[in-house]
């Protein structure tokens, strides 16, 4: 990680609010530069400033992939209590695609578990694109395809023909 995304990734956790807001702006600025600020990145999506959430966010949007070696912290924030930092951890493990797979688990506890519909139609879209095609895998998202929730039902039925299309591939 560079000095100047160093600094603005300190910056991120800066008791002032403007310090913080700043820091979240330069680093949507930074575009796919800041991609090693992920996870601080995916942090201040829960911020208390609504600016510092929304600079985050927008950071988020045009990040592309974390990098591999935040797997596993982005796992253990997909079931955040926070929905924003949940969701935004997830969508990022889903960008990783098949590099997120030994993490499953965690994207299906999220979707089973988690108490915000948008966290658990982004856990259905997430293990689509890791390609883990495990028992419980499927088990969760059969169940979810099933959901009354019409968007969550059509994300995991669509995650299930994504992985089917895999393992006839192979």
């Amino acid at each position: 990680m560079d000095e100047q995304i160093k600094k603005l990734v300190t910056d991120l956790v800066d008791p002032s609010p403007s310090t913080r807001r700043r820091a979240a702006e330069n680093l949507c600025r930074l575009g796919a530069e800041s991609r090693c600020a992920a996870v601080p990145l995916v942090e201040a999506t829960g911020d208390a400033d609504e600016t510092v959430r929304e600079w985050a966010t927008a950071a988020l949007e045009d990040l592309g992939p974390p990098l591999p070696s935040d797997r596993d912290t982005l796992a253990k924030m997909a079931n955040n209590a926070n929905s924003d930092v949940a969701y935004w951890s997830i969508t990022l493990l889903g960008r990783l695609g098949a590099e997120a797979a030994d993490v499953a688990e965690s994207l299906v506890r999220s979707l089973q578990e988690h108490s915000s519909a948008q966290v658990r139609q982004r856990a259905a879209w997430a293990l689509g694109r890791i390609g883990n095609g495990r028992p419980e895998v499927l088990k969760a998202l059969q169940a979810a395809s099933r959901a009354s929730d019409v968007r969550l039902a059509r994300l995991a039925q669509s995650a299930l023909r994504r992985l089917q299309r895999a393992g006839d591939s192979r």
